[in-house]
């Protein structure tokens, strides 16, 4: 995470803070962090919200952010680790928003996270009036208008709201609709190409779910269904076809990043004894219909998909790129200096790779063999150089 963007989110802290002590009607207590008896109470909610989110699952779907204590134990720890993220996702974008539409946006974290990446008019839409209440105190803690509107996609022949924007953003919504399994596909990606619709040419529309195997594989299963509806990927995604992570059912794909993790958040997170060391999310970037995949770069692109699966004597990756997913490895006794970034890549590294021989089930590289970075993690897929146009030719001289 930049500095900048590092920042962004330290500003955010206090304003969560005066705005949930607002709601309680409890304005006491220390602006930058909470009291202990408020670090227990709030951790308590988060405990919930995550059993009921990411294990059981029975929260899904579910209007828990009208229940007080969980839209506050939401505010304090999830929205600062979901605005995160939709900062990181948004570095990928390839043209800054002007005009945002959040979807299922709660109390606004991806709405706000889109206004501090540069866009200057951001609608947050939500069925809780109680989050929309929320969203809009924050807008008043920073000074900032945001635009709200009730929206309810489990009402049939809900509408979306009207207009047209650079960037609708859905985050954490898409996997709590519609149930579970492929019975859910359909609808989820309808929904999606009704969103696409409000998007302007050149914008985009951004997925966001959580990390675990069963989102994962939800949001990679609408994707194919979109990509099959002749819709483009802009992010992650550069392999055009059905998407290799669903062979196995023991695979899914998702983003990793790191991030220097507020101190409320910490502490929280020790209390509700979480783990939030790493930003983890699946996320899709889409095209509205009509454009094309983005083009590439030249050479042999990979972007890294897993962890470090280092052994002995050797460094090894899954890389996924136009050519599919594959492993990708490199004995240590082949390193050297024009390959020697293999050897420290993170998770959403995109990478160009020369000289490599199938071995097993996957690539190897060795001392021949020439790394260079295209795209660090949360960064942009440079298109390829501009080709220089040819020479203008001379006048004909007519005159003679």
């Amino acid at each position: 995470m930049s500095n900048a963007y590092s920042k962004d989110l330290e500003r955010w802290m206090p304003r969560l803070i005066a705005v949930w002590r607002a709601s309680r009607g409890r304005g006491d207590g220390p602006e930058t962090r909470l009291t202990p008896q408020e670090v227990k109470e709030v951790a308590a909610g988060v405990r919930q919200l995550s059993l009921g989110l990411t294990r059981e699952r029975q929260l899904a779907g579910a209007r828990y952010m009208d229940d007080p204590k969980l839209l506050g134990a939401y505010l304090l720890f999830y929205w600062p680790v979901s605005y995160a993220q939709a900062r990181q996702v948004l570095g990928e974008l390839p043209n800054r928003p002007r005009q945002a539409l959040d979807l299922g946006s709660g109390p606004g974290p991806v709405a706000f996270a889109a206004m501090d990446a540069g866009a200057g008019e951001v609608t947050a839409a939500d069925r809780s009036k109680a989050a929309l209440n929320l969203a809009r105190a924050l807008a008043t803690e920073a000074g900032e208008a945001l635009a709200t509107r009730e929206w309810d996609p489990t009402k049939k022949g809900a509408a979306l709201p009207d207009g047209q924007y650079d960037l609708v953003t859905m985050g954490h919504v898409v996997n709590e609709l519609y149930g579970t399994g492929e019975a859910a596909t359909a609808p989820r990606a309808a929904l999606l190409e009704a969103a696409l619709a409000k998007v302007k040419r050149g914008g985009s529309l951004l997925v966001m779910e959580p990390a675990l195997r069963e989102t994962s594989r939800g949001l990679l299963q609408v994707r194919d269904a979109m990509v099959a509806r002749g819709y483009a990927v802009r992010a992650p995604c550069m392999y055009r076809g059905a998407c290799p992570a669903l062979v196995k059912e023991t695979d899914w794909c998702h983003a990793e990043r790191a991030w220097p993790m507020p101190r409320v958040v910490e502490e929280l997170a020790r209390a509700a004894s979480l783990h939030k060391e790493a930003l983890k999310m699946s996320y899709l970037v889409l095209a509205p219909k009509g454009e094309d995949w983005p083009a590439l770069p030249p050479g042999k692109l990979f972007r890294i998909v897993s962890e470090s699966l280092e052994g002995k004597g050797r460094q090894r990756y899954i890389g996924c790129g136009p050519d599919g997913r594959v492993g990708l490895a490199m004995q240590e006794r082949h390193r050297t200096e024009k390959n020697d970034k293999f050897f420290h890549l993170n998770r959403g590294d995109v990478v160009a790779v020369t000289e490599t021989e199938p071995k097993g089930d996957g690539l190897a590289l060795d001392d021949r063999s020439e790394v260079r970075m295209v795209a660090a993690a949360g960064r942009g897929v440079p298109p390829p150089p501009k080709e220089e146009a040819p020479p203008t030719a001379a006048p004909v001289d007519s005159a003679g």
